[in-house]
C-alpha cells in the first residue's frame, strides 16, 4: 500500500468527513484540509487524520498541504471564486507531482449553465485536465441530505416541503455514497482520468413521491408545494439569510431541476463505490433526528 498521505480538501463537509473516514478505514494516510481549526477539526485529528489548516485562495498554503502527495480531493465549497481556487489547485498539484486527483463538479456543470457557480464547475474541470494531474470529475445530483437541510424548518413545523422543483425528477445521493465513488477513484484512478462521472440514488423520484416516502418514514403526512422560484430566491436571501451567489446558484439550479437537468439514474456508485447507493427511506430512517429537528442541521453530516 502507498504509504503517502492521500489530501482530502472540504474535509470537513457532507462528502469529505465521510472521505476521510473511509479512506482511514481502509487503512490509508489522510491529510484533512479544513479552513479553520475548530471542534470538526480536532475531531479528524483524533480519527488519526494529519489535520492541517489550508485556504484554496492562498497558493502558499496549498503547497504545504499537497507536499509529499500523490492523490487528493478537491471539493470547494458553494461560493464564488472556484476558477481561482482551481487554478491554484492546479499548480500546487502540477508542483507537487500528484498523479490523481478526484474534483468535486455537479452535474449542471456546463457552457451554458444559468448558474454562475454551474460554469464555473465547468471551467474547472477542464483547467484541471489540462494541469495533467490525472484528474477525474465527479457530478453529483442534489445530495439526499439536501432533503432536511432545504426544507427543514416548514418539514417540521408544518408537515410541508416548500421547493421549486416543479415535477421533474432526480435520484437523490447520500453524501456517504458520494464518498464511496471518491475513495474508489483514489485507489485506483488510472481508468477514470478525464471521465466526467454522473452520480446518482437509486431511483429517480419526483418530489411529490419523496415527501411521501419521508412522511411514511417520520409517521406524519409531508406535502410537497411547488413554490415560485423568485419566491424561493427571495425568502434565501432574506429570512434565511443566504448570501447572494449562494442563492443566486440554488434559484438557477432549481430551474434547471424544472428543465430535467436533474434526472439522471447511473450505476457509478455500484460500479467505482462498491455497492449499491442508498433507498431513500433507509436514508430518512438513518436520519430520522434531521428530519425531525432533533439534531442540529449545522452538525449533520
Amino acid at each position: 500500500m502507498n504509504d503517502k498521505p492521500i489530501l482530502v480538501t472540504g474535509a470537513t463537509g457532507k462528502a469529505g468527513s465521510h472521505v476521510v473516514e473511509q479512506l482511514i478505514a481502509r487503512g490509508h494516510p489522510v491529510r484533512a484540509m479544513v479552513r479553520t481549526w475548530d471542534i470538526r477539526a480536532e475531531r479528524l485529528a483524533a480519527r488519526g487524520a494529519d489535520t492541517v489548516v489550508g485556504d484554496f485562495l492562498d497558493l502558499p498554503s496549498l503547497h504545504a498541504a499537497m507536499r509529499g502527495v500523490e492523490r487528493a480531493y478537491f471539493c470547494y465549497p458553494t461560493a464564488d471564486r472556484l476558477v481561482e481556487a482551481t487554478t491554484n489547485i492546479a499548480i500546487a498539484a502540477h508542483r507537487a507531482e500528484v498523479k490523481a486527483l478526484v474534483n468535486m463538479s455537479q452535474i449542471s456543470a456546463r457552457e451554458h449553465a444559468r448558474s454562475k457557480l454551474a460554469y464555473q464547475h465547468w471551467q474547472s474541470e477542464h483547467i484541471l485536465d489540462w494541469a495533467h494531474i490525472g484528474a477525474a470529475h465527479i457530478r453529483p445530483t442534489f445530495f439526499a441530505e439536501d432533503l432536511y437541510l432545504f426544507t427543514g424548518p416548514t418539514l417540521m413545523n408544518e408537515g410541508k416541503m416548500l421547493l421549486p422543483f416543479g415535477d421533474a425528477r432526480h435520484a437523490p445521493v447520500a453524501a456517504a455514497d458520494i464518498a464511496r465513488v471518491v475513495v474508489g477513484l483514489l485507489e485506483d484512478p488510472a481508468p477514470h482520468v478525464g471521465q466526467r462521472l454522473v452520480l446518482t440514488g437509486p431511483r429517480n423520484m419526483t418530489l411529490v413521491e419523496m415527501a411521501e416516502v419521508i412522511g411514511d418514514i417520520l409517521g406524519r403526512s409531508v406535502d410537497y408545494v411547488n413554490i415560485p422560484v423568485d419566491a424561493w430566491h427571495e425568502a434565501l436571501v432574506g429570512p434565511i439569510g443566504f448570501p447572494r451567489f449562494l442563492a443566486d446558484h440554488l434559484a438557477a439550479v432549481a430551474e434547471d431541476h424544472q428543465h430535467g437537468i436533474f434526472s439522471a439514474r447511473t450505476d457509478v456508485v455500484e460500479r467505482i463505490g462498491g455497492q449499491a447507493p442508498q433507498e431513500l427511506a433507509d436514508f430518512v430512517r438513518a436520519h430520522r433526528a434531521e428530519f425531525i429537528g432533533e439534531r442540529p442541521l449545522s452538525s449533520a453530516a
